[in-house]
């Protein structure tokens, strides 16, 4: 049995995560931490990280990007292994990220979906075949009303890979509004459309001559990304110190 310790506990996905976690015999919630105590749970829940005295396997982090510093500091402090699925971290997060990882087993990824994952991988394929044969790419992301980020972390992901799958030197653009030209060849386009309560939706656009290939994801509820942090849980438990992702998880 894994034991682990949520923290945020009372979001919309750490909320997620205790009602699905009766589907995962081999892992135990023991522990939250939350600002918000006023939502009831089966586990003590806490109010800051270092007020919880609850010995753990891991840890599994849904929280905000100004906790994730103290949080990685306690779990080296602790030698306890992390999950890190909070999104929108700044440069000096991921830094520091990339520092604990080399005391205690961190897992980071832009989305914590199996199926965003997979599509990444498929991306990076399609990108091989189809970038030498002339093939615009065109990445295209949506979500909720109430997102602030744009664009979201997933789409940059799948820029990242993309590119780093390519032979030169590809530029992202955001925005074609203030440019009166042609699309130039090394050029990808990311656009961020927000709107109701969409959670997720994901379209990787090949576009070639009198032919398009589109690669497609669409998240229904936020318990994809529940889902994927306790795969990733399991996972990272005893693992030794080091920087894991969903690659690391698909290709087990």
């Amino acid at each position: 049995m894994t034991n682990i310790l949520l923290h945020g506990c009372n979001g919309r996905i750490g909320q997620a995560i205790t009602r699905i976690i009766i589907d995962h015999p081999n892992l135990n919630i023991v522990a939250g931490v939350d600002p918000n105590l006023s939502v009831p749970n089966s586990f003590p829940v806490f109010d800051h990280i270092e007020n919880c005295t609850i010995p753990v396997d891991v840890i599994v982090d849904f929280s905000t990007a100004n906790a994730v510093k103290p949080l990685l500091e306690h779990a080296i402090s602790k030698n306890i292994p992390v999950v890190v699925c909070t999104t929108g971290l700044s440069t000096e997060d991921v830094d520091f990220l990339h520092e604990a990882s080399k005391q205690i087993p961190v897992f980071f990824s832009a989305n914590m979906s199996l199926g965003v994952n997979l599509l990444i991988n498929l991306a990076k394929r399609a990108t091989e075949v189809l970038a030498d044969c002339g093939f615009d790419i065109e990445i295209i992301e949506k979500h909720h009303n109430q997102k602030v980020d744009a664009p979201s972390g997933t789409a940059l992901a799948i820029a990242n890979a993309i590119t780093d799958t390519l032979d030169e030197t590809h530029t992202l653009r955001y925005d074609r509004s203030n440019v009166r030209e042609k699309r130039p060849k090394n050029e990808i386009g990311i656009h961020a459309v927000r709107g109701g309560t969409i959670v997720g939706e994901h379209d990787i656009l090949f576009a070639g001559n009198d032919e398009v290939i589109t690669l497609s994801h669409s998240a229904a509820s936020k318990e994809v990304f529940a889902v994927g942090s306790l795969k990733a849980a399991s996972f990272l438990a005893h693992k030794s110190a080091g920087l894991y992702n969903m690659e690391h998880l698909l290709d087990q």
